[in-house]
Order: structure tokens, then sequence, then C-alpha cells
């Protein structure tokens, strides 16, 4: 088949157009979690202890958290293409500024505005699925583009640390700028929002509204979310998943392997890789078993006690041999993928003119967990800090991490608790999607 012929073939172009996308989200996720690798190399640029070290991770997801109801609302008004291109130009803007940081304050600043552009990024994406897929194509697809978040998270391993080791973060950083920056442009120069955009017929059974949605649309949609009970029960469950996950993935997991087993921080960071393993495989696994059953909220719940039973072993036990240590954390955020059908649920609850504004909603309210807890977790560890530091790099006790792992575990039994109030909720019960004239 001839390139020509290939780029007129919407079913192929979608994954052309989904995979820029993608690639800008999983640059999202390599910043959000790179903080464990980088985190004694934070602590002694910065001279932070561990609370200041879980505030400076956290200022990216204060203001990530904060702009995902906005974020879906842009989207839904301005379209996929300048919005995503937009964001990840400022997100690439962020990390140079981060990169450059000779201080805590200009870091956090920094480290806020790279939230500020990756902010865009997965509502984006989804919309874009949205458009471009079937309705029950939509959960497989939001498991790819979150396995594309897992690579970035794989990437912000073992392959980051040594990158560190040959060039230091800062030129590490610097480089994943450039990148970003790039994508941006092609992101600018290739997506179009809906197929007809691109000169394509629409995609039976998915759900591009004919035109993008006015001011009145707008408020009709956010005023009916937020009065939705299940639109917070999804987003309170994703408070606490999201919030440990991305804690213990992106800022303590590895300090806790390098502190507690006394190994490298390389080493470390290759067990906290098979946790993005498990982020870049469950999503997609999943999302699809779910579109194949036609079922939600059921694993949904089961995700959620996997979950917390991953977190409530390492609770109990502390220091259990470190590949089962890996294979937990594996377990921990291969259910992750469970969980996030949730933004399927809150999809196919509403009108197609509103997937933005849903789907900006309960991330908004999932993110804030991730704001909360590295800050909270790092009040425990300091509680039990002795004082000592190597490089200057504080060193925690594993009774400490015993506490962060205990508020982990408490952290899985509320969204356990809000996975089977859902559950007995829409189980068996009739589809309430919203009927509107974009339908």
């Amino acid at each position: 088949m001839s390139p020509s012929r290939w780029i007129r073939s919407r079913s192929r172009w979608r994954w052309v157009l989904w995979a820029a996308l993608a690639g800008g989200f999983l640059l999202v996720n390599f910043h959000r979690v790179s903080s464990a690798v980088l985190a004694d190399d934070l602590t002694r640029a910065f001279d932070t202890t561990g609370t200041e070290l879980g505030l400076l991770h956290s200022s990216f997801f204060y203001i990530y958290a904060a702009l995902q109801l906005p974020a879906g609302l842009l989207v839904d008004r301005a379209g996929v293409r300048r919005v995503a291109a937009a964001g990840l130009a400022i997100m690439s803007v962020g990390v140079v500024g981060f990169a450059l940081a000779d201080s805590l304050l200009a870091g956090f600043l920094a480290r806020a505005l790279v939230g500020l552009g990756g902010s865009v990024l997965y509502i984006a994406t989804l919309r874009f699925c949205a458009n471009w897929f079937r309705r029950d194509e939509f959960a497989t697809m939001t498991g790819w583009t979150v396995a594309a978040a897992g690579l970035g998270g794989v990437l912000a391993t073992t392959p980051l640390a040594l990158a560190v080791v040959a060039v230091g973060w800062r030129g590490t950083l610097l480089a994943t700028a450039v990148g970003g920056g790039s994508l941006a442009g092609v992101i600018y120069l290739l997506v179009r929002d809906r197929p007809r955009d691109g000169g394509f017929d629409p995609v039976e059974g998915a759900d591009p509204p004919e035109r993008r949605a006015d001011l009145a649309t707008v408020a009709a949609n956010t005023r009916r979310v937020l009065r939705e009970r299940e639109t917070w029960l999804l987003g309170v469950m994703l408070f606490f998943v999201i919030g440990t996950n991305f804690t213990v993935l992106g800022l303590w997991g590895v300090p806790y392997i390098a502190h507690v087993y006394d190994v490298s921080v390389a080493r470390a960071s290759t067990y906290v890789l098979l946790g993005n393993v498990g982020l870049l495989v469950g999503p997609p696994v999943m999302g699809t078993l779910s579109d194949r059953l036609g079922r939600r909220t059921d694993i949904i719940l089961a995700s959620t006690v996997a979950f917390t039973l991953a977190y409530g072993t390492v609770f109990a036990v502390v220091t259990p041999p470190l590949p089962v240590f890996g294979a937990l954390l594996f377990l921990a955020l291969f259910t992750n993928g469970g969980t996030l059908l949730a933004y399927t649920v809150a999809k196919e609850r509403h009108a197609n003119s509103a997937s933005g504004t849903v789907t900006g909603t309960i991330n908004s309210i999932g993110y804030f967990g991730a704001a909360v807890f590295p800050a909270l977790m790092g009040v425990a560890l300091d509680t039990y800090w002795t004082g000592t530091t190597i490089d200057g790099a504080r060193v925690y006790t594993a009774t400490g991490y015993r506490v962060a792992f205990g508020i982990a575990t408490a952290a899985g039994c509320v969204a356990v608790c809000c996975a089977a109030w859902l559950h007995l909720r829409l189980d068996g019960a009739p589809s309430e999607r919203a009927a509107t004239a974009d339908d």
C-alpha cells in the first residue's frame, strides 16, 4: 500500500494521531514521577527536608489537579489540537525552568509550570479517542493511553538513573524539554479534532459533537456533572488510589528501597520500574477485558481490593524480600488499570458534549490526592528521622516507612468503600446517559 493510500485510511491514520498525543502524555508521566530517582539529587541541590521534598514534588500536582475541570471545559470548547499543543509547549518551558532552578522556590514554581502545561494532555487525548473511536472501544483506548503514561514511568526509573549518572539531572531534563517542544509542533501540525476535520467520514458509534459546545451547554454540563453522586464516588476513589500510587511510584519508592535495603539508587529504581511496568500493562488489559465483558464497576471493586492488599502486605511486613516488594508494587499499579475504568463509567453517564467536563472533574478530584499524599508521607518520615544524612540526603527509618505504608493501606480501605458503594448503586442499573441534541 502506498504511503498516500495508508494516510487516507482513517482507521490507520487515527493511530498515528493518537500516538502523537499519547507521546505527550508519556512525557507528562515521566516528569510527574521522576522525583523518585531524582530525590537525593534534589535534596542536595535545594537542601530540603522530607516534607519540603514532598511539597516540591507535589507542586506539579497542585496546579495539575486544580486545572483538570477547566482543562475539560477548555478541550470541549477550543478543541484537542490547539489545547494539547499549547499545553505540551508550556510544560517544556517549565521543564527548562526546573532544570535551571537554583533555589527551592524557583524549583517549586518551575515544577508548578510543568503541571500547568501537562494538565491538559490526558483530557485532550481522551477527547480525541471519543471523537475517533467507537464507544465500545473507549475503555480499551483509555487503557492504551494510560499504558503510554506507564512507559513514561518506566523511562523515569532505571533509564533516567543511568542518564543522570552520565550527564547529570539538569542536562537530562533539558534534553526531555527539547523533545517535548518538538512534539508540541508535531501535534499542532498533524492532529485534527474530529475525523471530518481531516477529510474523513465520521466514525459510526463514536461521540464527536457536531459542533464545539457553546458556553450555555458547558455550564449546564458542569452543573449536571457536579451534582451527581456518582461523580464524587468516582473522584474520591481516584483521590486515594492515584494519590497513593503516584506518591510511592513518583517520590518515596526509590528512597524506601535505597534506605531500608541499603542498595544504590540505580538498583532501587529497577524495582520501582516493576511498578511502572504494571501501569504499562494493567490499563490496556483491564480496558480490553471491560469492553469485551461489558462489565465496569465489579472490575473497579476487585481492583481496589487487590490494591489495598498489596500495600497492606508491605505495611505488615515492612521489609519483604525485594523481589516480593517489586511484585507487590507491580500488582498495585496493574490493578490501577481497573480503577481507571472510572473514566469510562463517568463518560457513559453523560452526553458526548460533556466528555471533557466529566473526565476533567473526576481527574481533578483524583489528582488532588497526588498533591496531598507526598507531603503527608513526608511528614511521617520526618517524624521518625534519626538525624542521619549521607552525602547531604536524609536517611529515614523502617518505622517511618511502615507508617507511610500504613497511610497507603488506610487510603486503599477508603477506596474499597467508595468502589463498593458505586457498584451497589450502578450494577445492573440502566444507563443514565443524558440525551442532548449532539448525541
